[in-house]
């Protein structure tokens, strides 16, 4: 029997995933690392302590499967997007801690572009817009921050990559500096639309273009590794939420996918012709395959499940993420209460990096369960936020169904709260692993182990379908709350 190795490497954890050759999971292997928060609005990582785990946590399900390398067809590499490293060519070794995408120390840096009239352009060729959620202005921080790394980036002695391309240069021990296309599209560095790094943005922010990993498709040779007790080849690599489009089968233009982890993510497949949004939703590359990209339009929400983490560990009202639900359930529905959960800025469709989190109508008797209540709905708010802005960028009819993954996609209750609040069928799947399996479909195709993508499409299965309950009147009533709360928490 032939294996995929998938490797997630997580905002907050990494793990490995190892899936047979009938893309059925069969083992799992996951560790935590730690987060460091070292002013108000950043967040970083420590290389290091990622590699360690990412490594660890391959060994360690291979051993428990009792599986060798020489079994493995092929690895598949999935990743956190934008989350920025800068390491030592010779060495490997990191310049700084890795400045993670919910960092927002870049943001009056972002705005000095802005005001100088750089952004039309920049997002004439990337997709993107000026926002420190972007790695081109958390590279440019780095270079002009670090003693010397400006010099030492000229002289040709430092690389940059995104989490994907560090992993590859350490896997393949420094033979590979390489990254997909769906990660270059992340970094505000890259032309989407004739697929080379744009020479013209580099030299605006001071990035030295020698710096840049080389970019291939996501179904491509990455490299070799023998770190694993034997040699296996990289063989698929795309950004989380790309994955998790591709494990969601979401090859037809119009097919969207939302995946509710720390953040949120919605993609729609716009097929082979980028869509320009008119409402601040990003133009991005879904995939590509073959030397053909793929479009989509994307909507990042920054704090999704990060939000119940915060009833968890800031507020201590809940122990497990599962009993917000539960809790949720038992909300006094007279209470409209309404979170506007902005803990590290705004993201689609406001973009307002310095907007902070904010909580209305409280009273005396607000308590855990409505706070719970508020939590989960806010999540579903800013999905709606993103499906309303994509059907009008699209043109899509209003019977378009949404695919959810992701932890909270497990949760009945805030499943069907998003179908109520979305006014639209939302569908789940059997295979909820989707970011994993989109690797691993990745690696496993171009090992030759995994059908193409019409067979792979058809082996979608779904789980459940959430229809909405709610009457129009009362969806659209609280939607206006919602509006209502997100104006105040912006002009605050």
């Amino acid at each position: 029997m032939s294996y995929i190795l998938a490797i997630d490497q997580g905002t907050t954890s990494s793990r490995a995933i190892l899936f047979d050759d009938k893309m059925a999971r069969v083992g799992t292997r996951q560790q935590e690392f730690t987060q460091h928060f070292p002013q108000a609005g950043w967040v970083e990582h420590d290389p290091e302590e990622i590699w360690e785990t990412t490594l660890s946590v391959c060994r360690e399900v291979m051993t428990a499967q009792g599986v060798g390398p020489e079994q493995i067809a092929g690895i598949g590499i999935t990743n956190q997007r934008e989350t920025t490293v800068v390491w030592d060519r010779t060495t490997g070794k990191p310049i700084h801690n890795a400045i993670v995408w919910q960092d927002r120390r870049t943001a009056q840096t972002c705005e000095r572009l802005r005001q100088a009239g750089c952004e039309d352009d920049i997002t004439a060729q990337t997709g993107l817009l000026l926002d420190p959620y972007f790695s081109g202005t958390k590279v440019k921080w780095i270079l002009d921050t670090v003693p010397g790394a400006r010099d030492r980036a000229m002289a040709g002695e430092l690389l940059f990559g995104t989490i994907d391309s560090f992993l590859i240069w350490r896997l393949t021990e420094g033979q590979r500096h390489v990254t997909d296309a769906t990660n270059a599209a992340r970094t505000l560095l890259f032309d989407i639309h004739t697929g080379q790094w744009s020479a013209e943005i580099c030299d605006l922010l001071d990035v030295p273009m020698a710096m840049l990993p080389e970019v291939q498709d996501c179904a491509a040779d990455f490299g070799l590794t023998t770190l694993l007790g034997g040699a296996i080849p990289i063989l698929g690599v795309a950004g989380d939420q790309q994955a998790a489009t591709i494990g969601q089968a979401c090859f037809a233009p119009g097919m969207m996918k939302s995946t509710y982890g720390t953040g949120c993510f919605a993609l729609l497949n716009t097929g082979s012709e980028p869509v320009t949004s008119k409402n601040r939703m990003l133009t991005t590359v879904a995939y590509q395959l073959s030397g053909q990209r793929t479009y989509a339009l994307e909507g990042s929400i920054f704090i999704a499940g990060a939000a119940v983490q915060w009833l968890r560990d800031g507020l201590g009202i809940i122990e497990t993420a599962a009993q917000s639900g539960e809790l949720a359930q038992h909300a006094d529905p007279a209470q409209s209460v309404v979170l506007v959960p902005a803990f590290t800025g705004l993201g689609a469709p406001y973009w307002k990096p310095d907007c902070r989190g904010a909580i209305f109508g409280m009273t005396r008797n607000t308590g855990p369960a409505e706070l719970c209540k508020a939590t989960l709905e806010s999540i579903a708010y800013q999905t709606r936020d993103l499906w309303q802005a994509m059907q009008s960028d699209w043109g899509a009819d209003a019977d378009m169904i949404l695919r959810v993954d992701g932890g909270m996609s497990a949760s009945d209750w805030a499943m069907q709260g998003l179908a109520d609040l979305l006014g639209a069928p939302v569908d789940r799947p059997v295979m909820q692993e989707t970011t994993a399996l989109g690797a691993a479909w990745l690696a496993g195709m171009q090992a030759g182990v995994y059908p193409d993508q019409d067979g792979f499409s058809q082996t979608w299965a779904l789980d459940q379908r959430f229809s909405p309950e709610m009457p129009s009147e009362d969806r659209d009533a609280a939607y206006a709350r919602w509006q209502r709360a997100v104006q105040a928490a912006m002009t605050y």
